[in-house]
């Protein structure tokens, strides 16, 4: 019987905690504060409902972003995968806009649609597109032959290979370019709140800098924190795990 490794996966927060403790005791409060002072400056926030408002806006310009960036990389990452001359085109595409921190593009977006939703949008666009293209179009391309050869021979269609073949066959590498493009959107998001937003977790952030609250900079920080853990325990690796032995060894 295989004997059992236990997992010490449990220690990794209260370990954080401990170490933020004596970390913080070195420091002042209003310079770093204790777990507990930010704590309560997230009773505070939540009593006044002035919380609220900053994660809704922050989750719908993540979600709205992010789904319209898996559409557009499902998309572009099947077609690239499939044909080796639209890939041969799209390539440099990817590599340039990977290269460029998604920030960046940040200043022009607010320059061009102005504070609101859509500059923040198009940055989480940019910053979660390339990757997860490129990372289903490698598992489009993954797909052995004589899978595709096999439907074929028994009348399979282009429509109907990619329902019943590519895609089914790809799902590890569709569900790790969600997770990679996911975290890439979030990154995008809090950093253009940060420069440019009237509200959302970034803005908590970079208001809380610019005041000297460092228990509102910290309260971002974990919650940021904790959404992206969230996200990442309940839904990307769940659904990896489901399609494990599905990944190409």
């Amino acid at each position: 019987m295989k004997r059992l490794t236990p997992s010490w996966s449990w220690a990794s927060l209260p370990f954080l905690l401990i170490v933020w403790i004596l970390i913080a005791s070195r420091f002042p409060s209003y310079v770093l504060p204790q777990p507990w002072e930010v704590w309560r400056e997230a009773l505070r926030w939540m009593a006044d409902g002035s919380l609220w408002p900053q994660l809704r806006a922050s989750l719908l310009e993540e979600f709205a972003g992010f789904l319209l960036a898996v559409v557009l990389a499902l998309a572009l990452g099947v077609g690239a995968g499939l044909s080796d001359r639209f890939r041969d085109f799209i390539s440099p595409l990817n590599s340039l806009f990977m290269a460029i921190p998604p920030i960046a593009w940040a200043p022009l977006m607010l320059l061009i649609f102005g504070l609101g939703y859509l500059s923040i949008i198009v940055v989480i666009v940019i910053a979660a597109l390339f990757p997860m293209c490129v990372t289903i179009q490698e598992g489009i391309r993954s797909i052995r032959g004589g899978e595709v050869r096999a439907a074929r021979t028994l009348g399979a269609n282009m429509r109907q290979l990619l329902l019943h073949v590519y895609l089914p066959s790809s799902l590890p590498f569709i569900t790790a370019a969600l997770r990679i493009g996911f975290s890439q959107a979030w990154r995008a998001l809090v950093a253009a709140e940060m420069l440019g937003a009237s509200q959302g977790i970034g803005w908590m952030v970079a208001m809380g800098g610019q005041i000297g609250n460092s228990s509102q900079v910290l309260l971002g920080i974990c919650l940021i924190g904790l959404i992206a853990w969230l996200m990442e325990n309940l839904v990307f690796r769940r659904i990896e795990q489901r399609y494990q032995s599905w990944r190409v060894c």
